[in-house]
């Protein structure tokens, strides 16, 4: 009983520790963008993590094998779940405040609860109607005041990041995909990758990824290696261990960490309307993420 006790903690802390990497992800994607064009950025962040978590995978163990039959289902997840993401969030950051891309990205949870109404039929309660008018009204606000001055794209793109998202979680689970999500993370991160890679191809011409300064290195470094490879594989490593409410608790800290590393890191400075917004936004996600009924079955980002 006291070893069971100690895993559980190690655990709860390894989920604390998550939200802070893939918080400060979206810092480190500011200062790689200073010097790299979106595609390239993204195109190296996801390949280094596929790299890194495709490692970890094999060398713990993991069986990575997907089946023929749901091979198609894990490229389309993997079109929305990671070309879609990275490259909506990056433009999102590049015309406008990282804070607001990060909260608007995180209202993936009640998107994802329309999307399952919709295409599963699974019935909308009434937390969830709740969730998504707090979601609305905090969407409001923060894109309101922007129409006096021309509506800025960054918005658009942040809305991007969460509706592509939420659509590729649902579809996973519209298609019945059983693979282990450690195998289909790793897969999804490498047809996202060439996804994105192709796009390079077509905007950037080559990788344009050198000469860089150190910053940028490490920059690029931190997203593939600890935002996305290691990350993913703890993640999906401990997920199924957690209580639901304390993985839910997890997912909830990761925009708190990424606005207040904009604030403290960025110097950004949101306006009221930016805070009310923002803290109506995260109480939708609340809503939905701390459900009892909630099982995570979406990738993190």
């Amino acid at each position: 009983m006291p070893h069971a006790i100690a895993q559980s903690g190690i655990a709860r802390l390894l989920v604390v520790l998550l939200a802070f990497a893939w918080g400060l992800n979206w810092i480190a994607a500011v200062f790689g963008l200073q010097e790299v064009p979106p595609w390239s950025l993204r195109f190296a962040g996801a390949s280094i993590g596929a790299a890194t978590l495709f490692a970890a995978a094999l060398l713990t163990g993991h069986d990575l094998r997907v089946p023929r039959g749901e091979r198609l289902h894990v490229m389309v997840a993997g079109f929305f779940n990671v070309a879609i993401f990275n490259l909506a969030s990056a433009f999102a950051q590049l015309s406008g405040a990282t804070s607001r891309a990060i909260i608007i990205s995180y209202s993936m949870p009640i998107w994802a609860a329309v999307l399952s109404w919709m295409m599963l039929g699974e019935r909308l309660t009434a937390v969830r109607w709740l969730a998504l008018a707090l979601c609305v009204a905090g969407l409001g606000i923060l894109v309101g005041p922007q129409f006096e001055h021309g509506l800025s794209p960054a918005a658009f793109y942040a809305l991007a990041c969460a509706l592509g998202w939420a659509f590729a979680t649902v579809y996973l689970k519209w298609a019945q995909v059983k693979v282990a999500p450690l195998a289909n993370a790793a897969w999804q991160l490498v047809f996202g990758a060439v996804l994105i890679g192709i796009g390079m191809l077509a905007f950037d011409h080559y990788p344009r990824l050198w000469p860089l300064q150190t910053q940028s290195i490490l920059a690029i470094l931190y997203i593939g290696v600890f935002g996305v490879g290691l990350a993913h594989f703890l993640w999906w490593s401990i997920v199924g261990r957690l209580p639901t409410m304390t993985a839910s608790i997890g997912s909830l800290l990761v925009p708190v960490v990424g606005v207040g590393a904009s604030i403290v890191v960025l110097g950004e400075r949101p306006s009221v309307p930016d805070m009310i917004g923002y803290a109506l936004i995260f109480a939708a996600a609340a809503c939905v993420l701390l459900q009892r009924d909630v099982k995570h079955t979406e990738m993190p980002e």
